[in-house]
């Protein structure tokens, strides 16, 4: 028997397993399907092109066929391991623009606007930088500057600057648009993970349980209040059981969070009719209004040598930087690749930027499952804030099943109109001055492609997920929400979720460092309500 159970490991698993077990007389277990993040190639930044072809520390799921995209099922990696997606992903920190939280608080989610948020953001950070109005130092998650920048990542700066995007020395201060280098989750050369960040200052709790390759399979209930949950262990073939006194918590993400809920009878009845299950709750939400940030790619040829590459070419350069990261974890080797981005307005009459651009100081393809020989750049494009929408649903009743997921790209024909326009800025950009000293061929898409429509089909043929999928588990008060804005389950007791899958609408960037804020927030909610429980119980 426990205080809390914690279902899942990951960026917000992390965070509220710290945060609760600060508390000496609370007793918290946190399951984690995956296997500890020991590893090196975890730590190591360049170690996530390793991780992405894993099946043991990636979750390695594949999307429904995408009826606007030529039926392609496309490749959703998520994390698998302490840590979660944190442990293998591209270590962006970034948090998005103000207005995404206000609107948040605008659809009546109360305690979420960028100015109860910011405070959050401060307290669980340590900028390298030191503390100012919208940074803080002292918190677990480690911001800092890479120590170089390669090359062609300065080109791109220069050249976003020369097609009229300013200069912005921060993404994550007083404005979000403009052009710049991206600040990173690493510490020392390292990969600093939510799991590094949280859980390695508490994992000797004596309060604090941590079971690895524990799957759930089904939250616990008696009436209408969570109890527990069953989990699958390494090679069992039967199910075990822990016990939670307050509450159990689920932060499995945006799809596996929805994914048990459903397994567990919690979701519309239609569905879970679908598949013999017993219906606990009807909550029609449950799986719904998923988004994601589709990504195009371009990649062009660097007549210069100074990118990373793969060849025959670059083996001396790669056994000098292999040194230079082993003895002092700097150089290349230390690179998150995507140094430096931009994040732009489409069109001048919007508050907010609706683009974002990540530079890749190497040719990349299919997610780096596809090697690439040779010197290259990449450029992807992102539409920061999506139409479409998709949803989580069944494909078995077998809990060691995967889910079904379709993410429902360009159903919103305005989405496609976006990467239109993001696709000929992305050419712009490259095609300014400071890129020609090193401008080779573009191998992707190449020069064939230029109408409208040749856009548009290259579009539908080569997209991509960036890794930011979320809101299929809404905060809100309307018929499709799942929790309130204290991450409660509706009709529910003793549940909640807590994790990307809470945001009501995707934040304009990368998501780790946004659900690293819900959880320490989420974590601060739980306390206060068990202490006014407790008070009323006393009363």
């Amino acid at each position: 028997m426990y205080d809390y159970v914690i279902v899942g490991a990951g960026s917000a698993g992390c965070v509220l397993a710290e945060r609760l077990s600060r508390d000496p007389d609370t007793k918290v277990c946190l399951l984690e399907a995956g296997k500890p993040d020991r590893a090196f190639w975890i730590h190591w930044p360049l170690g996530v092109i390793l991780l992405l072809r894993s099946k043991v520390l990636n979750w390695a799921f594949y999307t429904t066929p995408q009826k606007q995209m030529g039926n392609r099922r496309l490749f959703w990696p998520r994390g698998k391991m302490l840590g979660g997606s944190s442990s293998m992903n591209g270590m962006i920190y970034v948090r998005g623009h103000a207005s995404d939280y206000d609107h948040w608080a605008e659809l009546g989610n109360r305690g979420w606007s960028y100015k109860d948020v910011l405070p959050i953001f401060k307290r669980v950070e340590n900028q390298e930088r030191g503390a100012d109005e919208y940074h803080g130092v002292g918190g677990g998650l480690n911001v800092a500057d890479l120590t170089q920048h390669g090359l062609p990542c300065q080109d791109f700066v220069a050249a976003c600057e020369q097609a009229g995007i300013p200069y912005n020395p921060d993404f994550s201060g007083a404005k979000l648009e403009g052009c710049g280098y991206y600040q990173v989750t690493q510490k020392g050369g390292e990969r600093w993970s939510s799991s590094r960040a949280n859980l390695r200052p508490a994992e000797d709790r004596p309060n604090l349980t941590i079971l690895t390759e524990a799957r759930a399979t089904k939250v616990l209930f008696e009436g209408k209040r969570a109890v527990g949950v069953a989990y699958r262990g390494k090679g069992q073939k039967t199910d075990e059981e822990v016990r939670a006194s307050r509450e159990v918590l689920l932060s499995g993400g945006a799809v596996n969070s929805p994914h048990l809920l459903l397994l567990s009878g919690v979701g519309p009845s239609q569905e879970l009719a679908r598949h013999n299950i017993e219906q606990r709750h009807e909550l029609p939400g449950v799986g719904e209004n998923l988004q994601d940030h589709l990504d195009i790619l371009m990649n062009v040829r660097n007549k210069k040598r100074d990118s990373i590459a793969l060849g025959l070419r670059a083996l001396p350069r790669t056994v000098v930087e292999l040194f230079k990261y082993i003895f002092k974890r700097k150089g290349h080797l230390a690179s998150n690749v995507a140094e430096s981005g931009a994040f732009v307005r489409s069109n001048k009459d919007l508050a907010a930027p609706d683009l974002q651009y990540h530079f890749f100081n190497a040719f990349l393809k299919n997610h780096a499952l596809t090697l690439t020989f040779g010197y290259g750049y990449a450029l992807h494009c992102c539409a920061l804030q999506p139409y479409s929408r998709g949803r989580i649903s069944l494909d078995s009743a077998d809990p060691m099943a995967d889910p079904a997921i379709d993410a429902g790209y360009l159903t919103d024909e305005r989405d496609l109109d976006k990467l239109v326009e993001g696709f000929k800025l992305s050419r712009d950009i490259l095609a300014q001055q400071a890129f020609d000293h090193r401008r080779g061929e573009e191998t992707i898409p190449g020069a064939p492609v230029q109408t409208d429509d040749e856009i548009r089909t290259f579009i539908r043929d080569n997209a991509e997920t960036i890794y930011h999928p979320v809101g299929s588990c809404k905060m809100g008060h309307d018929d499709q929400a799942v929790v309130d804005d204290r991450l409660r389950v509706h009709g529910l007791e003793g549940l909640r979720v807590v994790d990307a899958s809470i945001m009501p609408t995707l934040v304009s960037g990368n998501t780790n460092g946004p659900t690293i804020m819900i959880a320490d927030k989420a974590a601060e909610m739980i306390q206060e309500d068990h202490s006014t429980a407790t008070a009323q119980s006393a009363a």
